[in-house]
């Protein structure tokens, strides 16, 4: 009982101690005054800080972007693999890929029946299986293509912004040391400003660059994932016109 007793007791000011612990933390992050800070800034790390900024909102801005268009890229390929399943002809399947434009798997389906029907309308049937498979290979490079726009900028944004951070906190710091210098004090009064424009300057490089490799590693696996989906699917297709057109 005394050791349950002790044990909770410990937990209880481990709690403590934490929320102080944070409670200290966002007094401090409170009290800074980032627009007095940034007013009082030397050119060169405003500079800094603004190609930041812009490399985070451009990130984002592609982060939602892509996002968005995965999720609707992989319900409407599920939907559309339903419908094709299903179907006994392609000139009906034809007809209802309008209705998921937004699927890779569309765009594969249409170079396929495109290149199906001038086989067909020529000499009645599939004489050439190989032209199909090279047409379908064109349809899946066209998608992942796609798939992949701007995908550089985020791995720009997560190689350069870092950098681009350091150079800040570099120039920060010789800052810092150049008020040293001319003060001849060694208060932290003096070397304050320059060490927060440094460390603020880190901050804002890895809040630009690790987004940006997160969802770049996360983005360039859904690419690989749905580029196995087409060729797969690529398959299924050549099944599929063998089945309904081959002589």
């Amino acid at each position: 009982m005394f050791y349950r007793a002790k044990v909770a007791y410990n937990v209880k000011r481990d709690e403590k101690g934490n929320r102080l612990f944070s409670e200290h933390w966002i007094s401090i992050v409170a009290q800074v005054n980032f627009w007095e800070m940034v007013k009082s800034t030397e050119p060169i790390p405003i500079a800094v800080m603004g190609i930041l900024l812009v490399f985070s909102l451009l990130s984002w801005t592609v982060i939602f972007a892509k996002w968005f268009t995965f999720r609707r890229a992989r319900s409407a390929n599920k939907r559309f693999l339903r419908a094709f399943r299903k179907a006994e002809r392609m000139d009906a399947i034809a007809a209802a890929s309008q209705q998921f434009t937004a699927a890779p798997l569309v765009a594969v389906f249409d170079f396929g029946y495109s290149e199906v029907h001038r086989q067909v309308t020529k000499r009645g049937s599939i004489t050439n299986p190989l032209a199909l498979e090279r047409t379908l290979q064109l349809g899946i490079s066209e998608e992942i293509s796609k798939l992949e726009r701007n995908m550089s900028w985020l791995a720009t944004a997560a190689t350069i912004s870092p950098f681009v951070g350091l150079f800040g906190t570099v120039f920060g710091i010789i800052e810092a040391f150049q008020a040293l210098g001319l003060s001849g004090s060694t208060s932290m009064r003096t070397v304050a400003p320059g060490i927060a424009n440094a460390l603020f300057a880190t901050a804002l490089g890895l809040f630009a660059a690790i987004p940006a490799a997160v969802f770049y590693n996360y983005f360039g696996n859904s690419i690989k994932v749905m580029g196995t989906r087409m060729e797969d699917f690529s398959l299924e297709f050549l099944n599929a016109a063998e089945r309904m057109f081959e002589g």
